[in-house]
């Protein structure tokens, strides 16, 4: 199951660029994220009201539900929509993949969880491997205001990224679904979004046609209803460090996709770059062995 969660995350989640990239036109930014989040939770509370599977929530949880809103379906988007006007691709990427070891710190500050090394050793070539993949791109890039500014808020989407992992944790403990949780908190998200939309005049224009629809409903279901929650299930189930690796995989992902669909050529230090990805992926989900059992080892030798 952990598996199948993972691949499906990745795959998803390395195939919504080419969605998000479509988006880009007419309708402003913070409107297109807010249709994205209440379409997606629109279905996600239909199919939890026909299946009667949605949970009751206290008002914790409900506090709970908007602050992972605000992080995770608000917040993160913006901070990461507006990075991508003044930085390259590669580098969001490369500061997005740093989830793995901000997952890793934030589970020990909030929840007293052991660091694994491996996850750390893990983390840090996979790291190494995407500034391998995008440095052509990143060489080429001059340093600026706008390149500190944009740097800044992908670091700052990353937090939001990483806190609202700690909070579907906290959810789930409580024995909460990410399913209802993620229809509260893409509703609270969408809700949140609107509000800024109208204090700052922004407008709900939209693009009735096949490439702004189309890419608005693979966001809203495949990428928004499947993808973050198997991401989060994964949380639950494997731990907000392993699971984050996902974010050091899906442009990996998306750098294959572009081969097809925009000639995108790899390189030897692409490869090597992609070795180390593999690599660190490897050492993320190696399960460490038993205390007694590296004992009973030691005495042998």
């Amino acid at each position: 199951m952990n598996l199948s969660l993972y691949l499906l995350t990745v795959l998803i989640w390395g195939t919504t660029w080419i969605a998000i990239k479509l988006q880009m036109g007419s309708v402003a930014i913070p409107a297109s994220i807010a249709y994205r989040f209440a379409l997606a939770a629109a279905v996600l509370f239909a199919l939890l009201l026909l299946s009667r599977r949605l949970q009751k929530l206290d008002g914790r949880a409900q506090l709970i539900c908007l602050a992972q809103g605000l992080c995770l379906f608000c917040v993160n988007f913006m901070c990461f929509y507006t990075a991508s006007q003044w930085i390259p691709s590669g580098l969001i990427a490369v500061v997005f993949s740093t989830a793995t070891l901000w997952n890793a710190l934030n589970a020990r500050i909030f929840f007293g969880q052991r660091i694994a090394a491996n996850v750390l050793a893990g983390g840090g070539l996979g790291l190494l491997g995407l500034a391998l993949l995008f440095w052509p791109e990143l060489s080429h890039h001059t340093a600026s205001r706008e390149t500190i500014v944009g740097l800044g808020l992908a670091l700052l989407g990353t937090l939001c990224f990483s806190a609202g992992n700690m909070l579907s944790s906290l959810q789930q403990k409580a024995g909460l679904k990410p399913l209802t949780t993620n229809a509260w908190g893409m509703l609270y998200g969408a809700l949140l979004l609107s509000a800024w939309c109208l204090a700052s005049g922004t407008p709900f224009a939209m693009e009735w046609n096949a490439r702004y629809v189309g890419s608005l409903l693979y966001l809203a279901i495949p990428g928004s209803v499947i993808g973050f929650t198997a991401y989060l299930t994964l949380v639950g189930r494997m731990g907000p460090e392993r699971a984050a690796y996902c974010t050091v995989l899906f442009p990996v992902v998306a750098l294959n996709i572009s081969a097809f669909a925009e000639g995108y050529q790899w390189t030897l230090p692409a490869l090597l770059g992609l070795a180390l990805v593999m690599a660190g992926n490897l050492l993320v989900f190696r399960k460490p062995r038993p205390a007694a059992q590296v004992v009973a080892t030691a005495g042998r030798a």
